[in-house]
């Protein structure tokens, strides 16, 4: 048995897997201990590149207390307003924004985040560009 198995199980599959899942645990106990962990599936590379134009547009658009953000500072602002950040006091002073990241994401959370960058921009009238309109139709239903 290779050192990791993936498999994709729905509410189609499940009884099959089931079945088969057994089965390699079964034959990998001969060689040790066996470790099963359930997830969901993480966001993709082609997801998170996604969210790249619509943090531009925001970028581009809103002045944010009087400063203007880079598209890494954007994507730190809508993520700790989806996770709830938590703020804690800096070793010398301000502080510190305590957040997941976007590659803890699963593709429900992703397609959350985008919503939450498409209604803080257009709270704040920006104009999106197509890319960034694209992208927001596709996840739309997921969020």
């Amino acid at each position: 048995m290779s050192d990791k198995v993936v498999f994709q199980v729905t509410s189609a599959n499940v009884s099959g897997m089931i079945t088969e899942i057994c089965s390699l645990i079964n034959r990998g106990l001969f060689k040790g201990v066996v470790e099963v962990i359930l997830q969901r599936p993480a966001r993709t590379l082609s997801q998170n590149r996604k969210m790249w134009p619509m943090l531009t547009d925001v970028s581009k658009q809103v002045n944010w207390y009087g400063e203007k953000l880079d598209n890494e500072d954007w994507k730190d602002v809508c993520m700790s307003s989806l996770n709830k950040q938590r703020a804690v006091p800096g070793i010398d002073g301000g502080f510190v924004g305590l957040s997941k990241r976007t590659s803890k994401l699963d593709k429900e959370g992703f397609a959350q985040l985008i919503e939450v960058i498409y209604a803080f921009g257009s709270e704040h009238n920006v104009a999106w560009s197509e890319p960034a309109l694209q992208t927001y139709s596709k996840y739309r239903e997921a969020a």
